[in-house]
């Protein structure tokens, strides 16, 4: 991931949360997130430097794009549940990898690496490092490494309640995590491909202390794939905001469940 939008986590207008009963982040509500919008800004800045990162067109093939029913009255799309294509069992730097060389391979593969990149090991340099190593094209790495070390500097670190190594204070519990909804392909071929990853999205410091709660953002992540190496990797991308639906009038947890639920509920690998 280009450092950054996927955490622009910032609470959508009209959003219904009900708070526990004893508020465990002490009260505090922010109307905006300025860790996150700062992030926003050093997004903007690497995707400067980089002069190649950028997308936010979703498109659809067959098994994606709506189709007219016989009576021409309602929509008919095809289901994004698995069609038994066997999951990759392989991984590189802790990734999963060897994806097939079809559509269903490249979106695994997008819906992966977005996990991958919106996880808490981007915001630590040497996890950053084998990640960014490890999704991107060579070249599209060697441009990205030095502008993401510069964006997610100690001081950005600090903004969001992280040391100089990215690591929570004692106590609490950094959340960042990415949760794939459901993935569309366009342009595909052999060689190269467009892969879009709508997401739930999640970012905030768990803790009793913490001034900075967990929150939740939909985004778009699209991104331009490349075969390279018997694998798809990624040559550019970049992110929208939404479709977001509706908020829910949920309770929100206290930071103890949060932190409970993080610790306990590990990740997935994602195929089609």
């Amino acid at each position: 991931m280009t450092p950054g939008d996927e955490h622009d986590y910032g609470e959508p207008a009209g959003t219904r949360v009900r708070l526990p009963e004893t508020d465990p982040y002490g009260g505090a509500r922010r109307p905006t997130r300025s860790s996150s919008r700062s992030l926003v800004t050093v997004v903007g800045i690497v995707v400067l430097l980089i002069a190649a990162i950028a997308f936010a067109n979703r498109g659809g093939d067959d098994s994606t794009t709506s189709e007219a029913t016989p009576d021409g009255n309602k929509p008919k799309t095809t289901s994004t549940a698995a069609t038994g294509t066997k999951p990759v069992d392989t991984k590189s730097g802790g990734i999963p990898s060897g994806f097939a060389h079809t559509e269903q391979g490249a979106q695994s593969a997008g819906a992966n690496y977005a996990v991958a990149l919106g996880s808490t090991g981007m915001f630590q340099k040497d996890t950053r490092h084998t990640l960014v190593d490890t999704v991107y094209t060579k070249s599209a790495a060697a441009k990205l490494q030095s502008a993401m070390d510069q964006a997610y500097s100690a001081d950005f670190l600090a903004k969001m309640g992280l040391d100089a190594d990215g690591n929570a204070p004692k106590g609490n519990t950094f959340v960042s995590r990415v949760v794939p909804v459901g993935t569309t392909v366009k342009n595909y071929s052999d060689t190269t491909t467009q892969v879009a990853v709508w997401y739930l999205g999640l970012i905030g410091m768990s803790g009793t202390d913490s001034t900075d709660p967990v929150t939740s953002s939909w985004k778009t992540w699209t991104f331009d794939l490349t075969w390279a190496d018997g694998d798809w990797k990624i040559s550019t991308d970049s992110q929208k905001d939404g479709p977001a639906p509706v908020p829910g009038d949920d309770t929100a947890a206290t930071s103890d469940e949060i932190s409970k639920a993080i610790e306990e509920y590990g990740g997935f690998t994602y195929a089609r």
